[in-house]
């Protein structure tokens, strides 16, 4: 559980012990919003400050009032008033200084202008595709707090550590399933605002849960930066992939045969399908799309060909030739899917579970003309990619079959990773 929802628990375990003498004082009769919100800041205030009376205490080795121990030649000198930003709004408390100014306050250090939680409201905004200046206005709008673009920038740069030690973290030892995507952000390099491919992987846990793997920002695709994607994912622990699951990214086939050479690639059926409908009118999609199941539910690969050879016969295969074209380039890499039953061919059969994280994704960049830099693209994707999978705890739908399926077929690259 992180700190942070710890002590919101305690907080909430505490709050029922005050006393209710002192909000009988507080509370003489109804109150009016802003009167709550004014004894809530002096409340924080009290906190903050009888907080940092206690450091105090805990530095000089003596309680306020109390005899100073014989051998100390430090003491309490007064107080100096700094104004700090809360996630409530600017709030002016009063700082204890000692006399030979060796205290060091650790609630709020001697140069810190910004109190825990005003930071957190600021990158929870920027998450959710909120602009630096959208922020800008809003805090002065709500709080009456004037910051500038760079203070706001400042503070979501801080994140980038937390991005870099998760693009490091260690990966499990094997995923069954890996889904790979793509989507295009605009990114300004050397002065040209260029489009760039941001890859995401998506793995599937021996348990069924779910988690990116990582991201990486590139401008063009092709077996180099498909062995860069890899070896990253093997230096960080990941030593087998059961199946990858992409739309036909370039170069991957060949990367993969090099990094993972037993790991089966599968073309996402429903991208190939969402290819052969975008060559049909918006009238014959539908019966187009009932045209071409019959290939992609043939209990075989053997029977699939049969099937792809009477469509291209037909009078869809004879109206859309390019729809024939397409599979049969892509056949290579689609019929790996009719080797597995039907448990597993549910998990592979569409790349849908990346997919909607980014569209997910695309809603919140859309408000930005470009990213000036690639580590500004990096910041805002991991923390909405943080947001989008806050919840994803459970198990994909059907996997204890699907699961049963993968100890089968693939015996001891599968159950010794279970173990």
């Amino acid at each position: 559980m992180p700190s942070k929802k710890k002590a919101a628990i305690a907080a909430e375990a505490v709050l029922p012990q005050i006393p209710s003498e002192w909000l009988d004082q507080v509370v003489t009769g109804p109150m009016t919003p802003e009167a709550v919100e004014s004894v809530m800041r002096g409340f924080k205030k009290a906190v903050i400050e009888r907080a940092l009376g206690a450091e105090m205490s805990h530095h000089l080795g003596y309680r306020s009032g109390a005899a100073k121990p014989e051998r100390s030649t430090n003491h309490r000198n007064g107080n100096s008033g700094k104004t700090v930003l809360t996630d409530d709004g600017p709030l002016r408390i009063e700082i204890p200084r000692d006399r030979d100014g060796s205290f060091e306050p650790q609630l709020i250090g001697k140069h810190e202008r910004r109190f825990t939680g005003f930071d957190d409201k600021i990158v929870a905004m920027y998450a959710r595709g909120m602009t630096v200046r959208e922020i800008q206005g809003f805090l002065g709008e709500m709080y009456g707090v004037e910051v500038s673009p760079d203070f706001i920038s400042r503070v979501t740069d801080a994140v980038m550590a937390e991005v870099s030690a998760w693009q490091a973290r260690p990966l499990e030892l094997m995923y069954p399933v890996v889904f790979f995507d793509a989507l295009r952000v605009k990114i300004r390099e050397e002065a040209v605002v260029r489009s760039k491919a941001v890859y995401l992987a998506l793995g599937v846990l021996p348990d069924g849960t779910r988690d990116i793997l990582g991201l990486w920002i590139e401008s063009t695709e092709g077996a180099k930066f498909w062995m860069k994607v890899f070896n990253d994912l093997k230096t960080r622990g990941c030593n087998d992939i059961l199946i990858a699951v992409t739309d036909g990214l370039k170069g991957m086939g060949e990367a993969l045969g090099v990094v993972y050479p037993a790991t089966t690639l599968q073309t996402c059926i429903v991208h190939l399908m969402r290819n052969s409908l975008d060559y049909a009118s918006w009238k014959d999609r539908k019966a187009l799309a009932a045209a071409i199941r019959p290939i992609y539910t043939a209990p075989s690969a053997e029977a699939a060909e049969v099937e792809l050879g009477a469509f291209e016969q037909g009078p869809w295969g004879q109206r859309f030739p390019t729809v024939v074209a397409s599979w049969r380039r892509a056949w290579s890499n689609v019929i790996p899917f009719f080797a597995f039953p039907p448990e597993v061919r549910r998990v592979i059969y569409t790349t849908n579970a990346i997919e909607s994280v980014n569209a997910r994704l695309r809603k919140i960049i859309k408000t930005r003309g470009h990213f000036p830099s690639d580590d500004a693209a990096t910041k805002l994707i991991w923390l909405a990619l943080r947001n989008i999978t806050s919840d994803w705890g459970r198990a994909a739908n059907n996997w204890k079959a699907a699961m049963n399926q993968f100890a089968i077929l693939y015996e001891d690259r599968f159950t010794q990773a279970v173990v």
